[in-house]
């Protein structure tokens, strides 16, 4: 049954994707003994979000570039990087917010929710609207986080106006772009994959 969902590599970058997911699993020790529970759950997170665009069939060069920015995102955290270089916070604002915007997108159409803008008039301009708008959802829902554990569980994580508009508008700017690079980053549906035949695992 993994199989059907989670098929064999077959390329060398669904090997390096894969080994990402490996990478950051590990991740999850190492950061729960090293910096503590709040840090191996946050590796734990961001390890099964690092699944999704193996399950959506992406473009292996989209879930490389989607696990190595999680990766470099969530260990910014875990090593105060972003309270020791504040302007370290709007790039990855930027390119974290981008890409998980377009991945909502494209899973958001392969269930069915949204139409999907190939059959629409304007293809682009209507992925590009749609991923704008879920980019800055998702940044809201963000900020709201950093919010409660700012307010309820560590003071020393950083909020303020200033750095919430910022951060909402780098993530606005990188979900439009990412939104007009769709073509690029979606590959074959999962479901439309070839499926194993026979598996050790069922």
């Amino acid at each position: 049954m993994i199989r059907t969902y989670l098929p064999a590599p077959t390329g060398a970058a669904e090997t390096v994707a894969d080994a990402l997911r490996m990478l950051a699993a590990i991740g999850i020790v190492v950061a729960g003994v090293g910096w503590g529970p709040a840090a191996g759950f946050s590796l734990a997170f961001v390890t099964v979000g690092m699944f999704l665009p193996r399950l959506l069939g992406v473009r292996p060069g989209f879930d490389i570039a989607f696990g190595i920015v999680v990766l470099a995102s969530v260990w910014s955290s875990v090593l105060d990087i972003y309270i020791s270089t504040r302007w370290w916070d709007l790039p990855m604002h930027f390119l974290t917010n981008g890409l998980c915007a377009a991945l909502v997108y494209i899973g958001l159409v392969r269930l069915g929710l949204l139409a999907d803008a190939a059959t629409l008039l304007r293809p682009m301009a209507s992925t590009a609207v749609m991923t704008f708008a879920l980019g800055l959802s998702l940044g809201v829902l963000w900020e709201i986080f950093e919010w409660f554990g700012h307010t309820y569980i560590d003071e020393e994580i950083f909020v303020g106006y200033v750095d919430s508009i910022g951060d909402l508008a780098w993530g606005g700017i990188g979900a439009l772009l990412a939104g007009l690079s769709r073509p690029l980053m979606e590959g074959q549906s999962a479901t439309a994959r070839p499926r194993a035949t026979s598996s050790p695992l069922g």
